[in-house]
């Protein structure tokens, strides 16, 4: 199967053409000339799903969407503290301004698109797909800007140059056209791609799907979630660990992805002369964030398999809590609790290759007599459940990525998971649930429940009626989807925030209620002309 093969390019002047795309190189031409034909529209297309790449998998994009919740707490190399614990949020947060500009640009390159595809020269049936993908990208686009700044600047008309001022829209203007531009997605994608990574017909339902749920249509959530789960060919692979192996990224669970290249120099890292508006580290990055150091510790150092350690995220106490390991194999699957010994010369009398040398616990755990290290539940955590060792913890391992050829690469090709076919059970059950039909959204649950058991335990992974609750179906959404960045998105949709950010201990105690958006980047404020209409959002100074 191919892969789309993206290429990021300047809507205001094509000075050079990115190394990802060597078929047409437009550099010499101006973007009249070079979008009024299908092979030069085509790098417009693929440009605009670029910007994907600058959220999911990346430090980025984490920080945004699952830092700042229930869920995580800072490791000892967390940069932005105050995403994560709130800590002195200001509108000078680089990681804010940064998504910011990428998002817009995002926005004016489907905006620029869409106002010139009547004249790309295409066909009417490859018009037709290429203009519901920028319809579709819009509608993503703006979902994560409405979500994370409320009622900011709108447009849906290219902007060639220099504009100075900024509009104020409200909310449900957003919505409006997101749900526009998915009805188009909708009606006039196709069920299938040749090119992985492009929309499709499911994955506009499946987004369709998340977007009522968020603005309160259950009845038409519920319909299009089943829709995906029943009329196309998804499934639940049987094992939840599958899920993350390396070299079954593309399986009949995943919806839509962003993908990222084997070939690493087809990634979106940033070259001077090649590649200049690409990211820094480039590729996916999940597997830095959240490994805890290891290789400090005796008996081990730092291999490929055990990953480059950025120690950058810890998970709370309570995400640990949400699981009981014996019966639940999604505890195994998502984290790292053993290390294995790598490094005789370091290691204790005793110690063998691959011998334990580091357990990580979130039980209390008595270690005499032991000959390697164990971090348990009270040398990791304080008592109130704050973060207390910040450097030794259990990590999530799902997007570990074993095949990295070098020690210290920091890109991997792992593809990022944008829908996956299990987010559709839990949205119908969420659905249903605010239906009043608590029965039916256990039946959903107990789908996925069941998938997730250790073998010999399906029994007592099955929920009755009685159990759901707005609550349970978050810790569910958890439990399945922890790390996959929806985790601030769900706690916002739901009003639940404020309340469960308690049981992140270290960020609640610094979280206040205007916290539920974003501050305005600083430099955007400076901007604009129109500072009167176009002020920060309450809270931030």
């Amino acid at each position: 199967m191919k892969r789309i093969i993206i290429m990021l390019l300047s809507v205001a002047l094509l000075a050079a053409c990115n190394k990802q795309l060597e078929e047409y190189n437009p550099s010499g031409l101006t973007t009249d000339q070079v979008f009024s034909t299908p092979d030069g529209f085509e790098t417009l297309v693929n440009a605009a799903y670029s910007y994907n790449r600058w959220w999911y998998g990346k430090e980025e994009g984490y920080s945004l969407s699952e830092m700042g919740t229930d869920l995580w707490t800072s490791g000892t190399g967390d940069k932005y503290i105050d995403l994560t614990q709130y800590y002195n949020l200001q509108a000078s947060n680089t990681v804010v301004s940064g998504l910011w500009k990428q998002l817009y640009a995002a926005i004016n390159l489907c905006n620029t698109g869409l106002g010139r595809i009547d004249k790309a020269g295409y066909a009417d049936d490859k018009k037709a797909i290429r203009n519901a993908e920028l319809h579709f990208l819009r509608a993503f686009y703006y979902w994560h800007i409405v979500e994370m700044w409320g009622g900011v600047h709108f447009t849906v008309t290219e902007t060639s140059g220099v504009e100075t001022t900024a509009n104020r829209t409200v909310v449900d203007s957003f919505y409006a056209l997101i749900f526009r531009d998915l009805e188009t997605a909708v009606n006039n994608l196709p069920v299938t791609t040749t090119d992985y990574g492009r929309a499709t017909k499911p994955a506009a339902q499946a987004f369709l799907a998340r977007m009522c749920l968020t603005r309160g249509l259950n009845a038409r959530a519920a319909a299009l979630a089943d829709s995906v789960i029943n009329n196309y060919s998804f499934v639940l692979l049987p094992k939840y660990a599958d899920l993350w192996r390396m070299d079954n990224l593309q399986n009949k669970e995943v919806v839509w992805a962003v993908n990222y290249m084997k070939n690493l120099v087809f990634d979106d890292r940033v070259d001077a002369s090649l590649y200049p508006g690409g990211h820094p580290r480039g590729a996916n990055n999940g597997h830095l964030m959240f490994a805890m150091k290891y290789d400090d510790l005796p008996g081990m150092q730092r291999d490929i398999l055990n990953g480059r350690p950025f120690n950058r995220y810890m998970p709370s106490l309570f995400l640990l809590n949400l699981f009981n390991e014996q019966v639940d194999s999604r505890y195994n699957a998502t984290f790292k609790s053993v290390w294995l010994c790598n490094n005789i010369k370091t290691a204790p009398a005793g110690m063998k290759l691959g011998d334990t040398a580091v357990v990580c616990s979130k039980y209390v755990v008595d270690a005499t007599g032991k000959n390697y290290r164990v971090y348990d539940r009270n040398t990791t955590y304080n008592t109130d459940e704050g973060g207390k060792d910040r450097t030794h913890y259990v990590s999530l391992q799902k997007f570990d990525d074993p095949t990295r050829a070098a020690v210290g690469e920091e890109e991997s090709s792992r593809d990022a998971f944008v829908i996956r076919l299990a987010e559709m059970y839990l949205i119908a059950a969420e659905a249903q649930f605010n239906l009043n039909n608590s029965s039916k959204a256990a039946d959903y649950i107990n789908v996925i429940r069941k998938r997730a058991a250790v073998p010999g335990h399906e029994a007592e992974m099955v929920i009755s009626a009685a159990d759901i609750s707005l609550d349970f179906i978050l810790d569910e959404r958890a439990r399945e989807l922890v790390g996959e960045q929806l985790r601030w998105f769900d706690l916002k949709r739901t009003g639940k925030l404020a309340d469960r950010i308690k049981k992140s201990p270290d960020a609640a105690k610094y979280f206040q209620p205007y916290h539920v958006l974003r501050p305005i980047p600083q430099d955007q404020i400076d901007a604009v002309t129109n500072k009167s209409e176009f002020t920060q959002n309450i809270g931030y100074q």
